[in-house]
């Protein structure tokens, strides 16, 4: 990536050896067997993307501070887009990752009460994919994301899709 240099490769960095590099991203593979609460110490510096494997623990991550959590076997051109969104102070969640953190706050949050398909679909929204992509993104038919994306418009009281997406945002359903 373009105006990023690799200032180390280590295995584990403690919050102090991070720090002494002076870097302004840490990209951490993160393996299940590490502890949430001792890399959120280390993020607390230094902004991080994490990889993972399972989604178990996404919204302990979050919570501890990532900049970003994205699934290990992430293509180069999303790993890229994600870095610079993190760079530049936005939380990123990959693909399917939104839904996990969504369902908890839908109930508590507003009232509205989405399925975790349907968080999914919000958020698939919230990024302007059309019904037909929305499908292929899901691999479901365009007659069921059309159905998932009426229900969302449905339950948030909306009559498009800027709407639904602006209101979920103001109750506290999706993070843009």
């Amino acid at each position: 990536m373009p105006g990023l240099e690799v200032v180390a490769q280590r295995e584990d960095l403690d919050a102090g050896s991070l720090a002494a590099l002076g870097c302004d991203l840490a990209l951490w593979e993160f393996p299940a067997t590490r502890s949430t609460e001792a890399l959120g110490e280390v993020m607390a510096g230094t902004p991080s993307v994490l990889l993972l494997d399972t989604p178990e623990r996404v919204a302990a991550l979050v919570a501890a501070g990532a900049r970003g959590v994205l699934w290990r076997d992430v293509d180069g051109d999303r790993l890229v887009a994600a870095l610079s969104a993190a760079l530049a102070g936005a939380t990123v969640l990959d693909e399917g990752m939104a839904a996990l953190l969504l369902e908890p706050r839908a109930a508590h949050a507003s009232g509205v009460e989405l399925t975790p398909r349907e968080a999914e679909v919000l958020g698939l929204m919230a990024e302007g994919l059309s019904n037909k992509l929305i499908a292929a993104r899901l691999g479901i038919s365009d007659h069921t994301a059309k159905f998932h994306v009426n229900a969302v418009l449905e339950k948030l009281g909306a009559e498009t899709r800027t709407e639904a997406v602006v209101r979920a945002a103001r109750q506290g359903l999706l993070m843009l």
